[in-house]
């Protein structure tokens, strides 16, 4: 079989979701409840059955220590840190990755999201596919990324659906939530600017840079309330700079990997297995096997 994609992985989308959707059917040894690492074991074993040509999962352990929280304390505060049980999947996630031969990266400055833009600049010419359901990472799509997929949907984005949606450019995402906000992120927006009025004021400016050297501009588009919005721009244009500073993904982290380790490595399916009963999921054995022969025969 030829390794044809490059699928570059956005964790935590997934790990929460087998979270929250699954019942807490599986306990590990030492007690702790194990429906994520069950959801997200499968899902990986799903995605190296694909046979990819390169695979890397990117986690979240930045909560409350990422450089963004330097610039504005308040990214992300209405988020929870995880508690001990929450942890101890996430952990074991990871590990699951990593035995299944996947190539995994996290940081405590850099959230999931900079580790798939800086791969993403690494896989370019392979144009690599996002598996996320995540919006800021559309911005990906003019980075050399070919879609944005949400496996569980089984949909994939182009930059053609992104504008459709959004109303701009993948390149203008960051953009777009410097004057809007993101509630999910606690990045603020600018009152009275909507998702249209932002599409069309981004339309007219391409980036907020331009817009803010053109206010005087804004308050001759035919827009409602015109002059109102070029006032808020005035007033707000410190805000605005900032949250496109927390709205945009850095590519330039220094993760010390070649593309060729991108490669799925070959994996010992009895290791493997035998993290799996640790985990209490003993029930995916048969298809750790399975997958990883076939895998490990293709990678020789």
């Amino acid at each position: 079989m030829t390794r044809q994609a490059t699928y570059l992985i956005d964790a935590s989308v997934y790990i929460f979701r087998y979270y929250f959707a699954l019942p807490p059917n599986w306990t590990s040894r030492c007690g702790y409840a194990t429906e994520a690492v069950y959801g997200f074991t499968n899902f990986l074993l799903d995605m190296l059955a694909r046979q990819p040509r390169h695979i890397a999962c990117a986690f979240d352990e930045s909560l409350g220590s990422c450089f963004r929280n330097d610039l504005y304390p308040d990214y992300k505060c209405s988020r929870a840190l995880p508690d001990e049980a929450l942890a101890y999947q996430l952990a074991a996630c990871r590990e699951m990755a990593e035995a299944l031969g996947i190539a995994s990266f996290a940081s405590e400055r850099y959230e999931a999201d900079d580790i798939l833009a800086t791969l993403t600049r690494l896989c370019r010419e392979q144009g690599p596919i996002i598996v996320s359901r995540d919006k800021d990472l559309g911005q990906l799509l003019e980075r050399g990324a070919t879609s944005l997929w949400d496996f569980a949907a089984d949909k994939h984005s182009d930059a053609a659906a992104i504008q459709a949606k959004f109303g701009v450019r993948p390149g203008q995402i960051a953009d777009y939530l410097a004057l809007v906000g993101d509630s999910s992120d606690d990045i603020p927006g600018v009152p009275g600017i909507g998702a249209k009025t932002a599409a069309r004021l981004l339309a007219e400016f391409d980036d907020i840079e331009t817009l803010l050297q053109g206010t005087e501009r804004v308050a001759g588009l035919k827009l409602r309330g015109a002059a109102g919005i070029a006032a808020r721009l005035e007033e707000y244009a410190d805000q605005i700079e900032l949250a496109k500073r927390l709205a945009s993904l850095e590519e330039q982290i220094d993760l010390n990997i070649e593309l060729a380790e991108l490669q799925p490595q070959p994996a010992d399916a009895e290791v493997a297995q035998a993290l799996a009963e640790e985990f209490g999921i003993g029930g995916l054995k048969a298809k750790i096997g399975r997958t990883l022969a076939v895998d490990n025969r293709e990678t020789v």
